[in-house]
């Protein structure tokens, strides 16, 4: 018999046998106990990582590659003309045969020691041209609003699948016990077109879900303690509810105890943290340079400003939405791509390019991922004369710090920019990449749902090892 298949002999043995298999089970309800006392307990990495948190500048509506960081000087040779059959065919929601192609207005130049291109839309972005790592050759597989949207934050074209806020969370933890691991702050002009489901945590437990902050200055309400409300009575009044609803629970409950949790959090958060969402404590050449008190960019300014304080404090993933509400709200340019643009770069050029700086001079940068982008680009072809359609075959995303290399473009849309061409870069790709920074290996983080290991790059993401450091 080979020794690796040994049958008990005798009733000790198997005895003995039972009783190691029933410990083993013991032991790991155990551990699972103590995991589950608090799920957002920081975690290892699955391997050393160059990042620690990430903050996504969301830049809803499709910013136009052509206007941005993407030159194509035949295009505004062809402007007028109908696009060359040399080019291929793609899928288009407004753009028709009556359509021709529109050349930009915007002129290039090549910035700072690297030589970046940058388009004269972004002053302040062609400043840390040396701290960019723009990927000029994105594709995603949807060219409607929502499920881009879906596929750029959750790696999938429906709703119901975690978000990339959710999975960081999820494999990393947080090491903050006073703030929340993973944060959304709005446009204050509404919800892009996929809305809320975008960023929340699918199928993964409820605690994984996100902190929506609300627009404007006040972003969390109710940080001070209610007058003549001492911490000892706000601290006896939480552990009450707490008990409460413990009481009521009925075995594993993961919507009730995310609630708990969410109780504990906002106690925390009057108690530690009400100072963290006062920006007006900064000092006046940081607030200055994010733009502050400015009536173009106080909004966006201080909510890039919020996210670096919140990175710093621990937060793990936090998401700065920059257009809502859908049309010329968004870089949505449908009718007047210079029109629409050059409204949505004022509002968010300048607090942009100032978080970079900021995290750079605080030793922020080289452990912290910050990603611009939208859900696709904008077509090179017309449509209402003036206006771009949505484009989801080539477009521009970059990013800074957390081990990317700057100061470089990678990849490659066509002479005209319609399609990627060279190093074509699917959101599977990019998200294998961002989690790979993170010291996350794709495979591992994955979650079982309904008998299937599912993971936020669906398939099977290149990481780009090219742009990394």
């Amino acid at each position: 018999m080979p020794e690796h298949i040994r049958y008990a002999r005798n009733r000790r043995e198997f005895l003995t046998d039972c009783f190691c298999g029933f410990g083993a089970m013991g032991f790991g309800s155990l551990m699972a106990a103590e995991a589950s006392k608090n799920p957002l307990a920081p975690k290892a990495p699955h391997f050393p990582a160059k990042a620690k948190s990430m903050i996504f500048l969301f830049q809803a509506g499709g910013p136009s590659h052509l206007e941005t960081f993407d030159p194509k000087p035949l295009l505004n040779k062809l402007h007028g003309e109908k696009r060359p059959d040399t080019f291929g065919k793609v899928e288009y929601q407004n753009v028709n045969s009556a359509s021709r192609l529109l050349g930009t207005k915007r002129t290039f130049a090549r910035y700072g020691k690297s030589g970046l291109e940058v388009s004269d839309l972004l002053p302040h972005q062609a400043q840390i041209a040396d701290d960019l790592c723009v990927i000029r050759s994105m594709h995603g597989d949807m060219v409607v609003h929502s499920a881009a949207q879906y596929q750029l934050m959750s790696g999938r074209v429906i709703p119901g699948f975690p978000s990339m806020g959710s999975w960081v969370t999820y494999g990393l933890g947080t090491v903050s016990d006073s703030l929340p691991a993973y944060v959304v702050m709005p446009d204050p002009n509404g919800a892009p077109e996929a809305g809320q489901p975008m960023y929340t945590n699918g199928f993964l437990p409820a605690v994984y879900q996100p902190a929506m902050f609300r627009a404007g200055k006040r972003p969390v309400l109710n940080l001070e303690v209610p007058k003549g409300i001492t911490m000892d009575r706000r601290r006896k009044t939480i552990d009450l509810i707490r008990q409460l609803n413990e009481a009521n629970m009925l075995g594993e409950d993961q919507e009730l105890a995310a609630r708990i949790s969410a109780y504990d959090t906002a106690f925390k958060m009057q108690t530690q943290a009400p100072e963290l969402f006062d920006v007006s404590s900064e000092p006046q050449e940081t607030l200055d340079m994010y733009g502050v008190g400015k009536p173009d960019t106080d909004d966006y300014g201080r909510r890039c400003l919020l996210a670096r304080r919140l990175i710093e404090k621990g937060v793990r993933f936090v998401c700065v939405v920059a257009g809502g509400g859908g049309g010329d709200t968004e870089w949505d340019a449908h009718s007047d791509i210079e029109k629409n643009h050059a409204r949505m770069a004022r509002l968010t050029d300048q607090p942009t390019a100032a978080l970079v700086k900021d995290l750079k001079r605080r030793g922020l940068l080289d452990e912290t991922i910050v990603l611009w982008g939208g859900e696709f680009g904008r077509s090179p072809e017309s449509e209402r004369g003036t206006g771009r359609d949505h484009h989801n075959t080539g477009f521009t995303m970059w990013a800074a710090g957390g081990g990317f290399k700057g100061g470089i473009a990678y990849g490659a849309t066509d002479d005209i920019g319609l399609k990627s061409t060279v190093n074509p870069v699917h959101f599977r790709d990019l998200h294998a990449t961002l989690i790979n920074q993170l010291g996350l290996q794709q495979d591992a983080l994955s979650y079982l749902h309904q008998g299937r290991r599912e993971r936020l790059t669906e398939v099977h993401g290149t990481v780009l090892k090219d742009i990394l450091v």
